[in-house]
């Protein structure tokens, strides 16, 4: 039921208060649901696609992955999959932090193994707002620790640039990778079921020396929908095998008004790896009150 302020016995200076206080009211309750339903226009790393846009979670919300899983075959017919949930938050302005727990599978050989793939922790931070003649930039910091039965046999730390330049039909982003840490003391051969064998060897086949690709995007703001599509080379971390040029696309959509889902599929064109892949996953984004100034203690 609608009350009419002027209905009440109130005086000015006291309707102008309780106005205030509810505009005030609203925007509290809506700030969290905001940042969660434009969640969709926020590219991340592998949602769907590899190429991601400069931008962080925001400022005191969380962004949980709900398994987001990547299916891979190889030439051959070999299958290999990983899922890897992830949690993030923003811890600083325009700055997030996540953990990531990768968990593989590999067929290959007719030999199948799967375990933990190490742990990933990384840290996003904005550098600049986009303007009109600056496209927005960041920088992330990533480490892969070796934990796990299949994870790498070394510690690899990974620092990538970030652009994103919108215009009024699309937007477009830029990224460029660089790894540290040495390259493993053994690859399995690729020629062994289709190439999945390398997956067997510490899931090091993944990890790239450098990286470097372009997306584009556009959205469907009133039906909430991104479409996104990328082209990216990888150098392996194994300097002797060629250089892969890679291609996908994919869509993220909001589902409700905390929840957004993802699908995505890519080809490897060249390497000693010509796999097809299918990716798909989900993020929930919420806040706590008693992380946010003057929330509850």
């Amino acid at each position: 039921m609608l009350v009419d302020l002027h209905d009440l016995s109130l005086s000015p200076a006291a309707r102008r208060c309780a106005i205030a206080l509810g505009v005030v009211s609203a925007l509290l309750a809506t700030t969290g649901r905001a940042a969660a339903q434009t969640d969709y226009y926020n590219t991340d790393r592998g949602r769907p696609v590899q190429i991601e846009d400069a931008y962080p979670t925001e400022r005191y919300a969380f962004e949980l992955k709900l398994a987001p899983v990547r299916l891979e075959r190889a030439r051959g017919g070999a299958y290999s999959w990983e899922v890897e949930p992830e949690i993030a938050y923003g811890i600083l302005p325009r700055t997030h932090v996540e953990v990531g727990v990768p968990i593989a599978y590999a067929d290959a050989g007719g030999e199948r193994r799967s375990g933990l793939a190490g742990i990933n922790l990384s840290v996003l931070h904005n550098l600049n707002v986009e303007t009109r003649t600056l496209p927005a930039l960041g920088i992330r910091a990533d480490l892969r620790a070796p934990v796990g039965n299949l994870a790498p046999e070394h510690t690899y730390g990974s620092f990538t640039g970030l652009a994103t330049r919108t215009f009024p039909a699309l937007r477009v982003h830029l990224n460029g990778q660089y790894t540290l840490g040495p390259a493993p003391s053994s690859i399995a051969s690729p020629s062994t079921a289709g190439g999945a064998a390398t997956a067997l060897d510490g899931n090091a086949a993944e990890l790239s020396r450098w990286l470097a690709g372009i997306a584009v995007d556009r959205t469907l703001p009133l039906r909430s929908v991104l479409f996104t599509g990328e082209v990216y080379a990888r150098q392996p971390i194994v300097s002797s095998q060629d250089v892969e040029y890679i291609i996908g696309t994919g869509v993220r959509y909001q589902w409700s008004t905390l929840l957004a889902v993802d699908a995505g599929i890519g080809r490897r064109l060249t390497g000693e790896n010509r796999a097809w892949y299918v990716t798909f996953g989900t993020a929930y984004v919420f806040g706590m009150a008693s992380l946010m100034p003057g929330g509850a203690r």
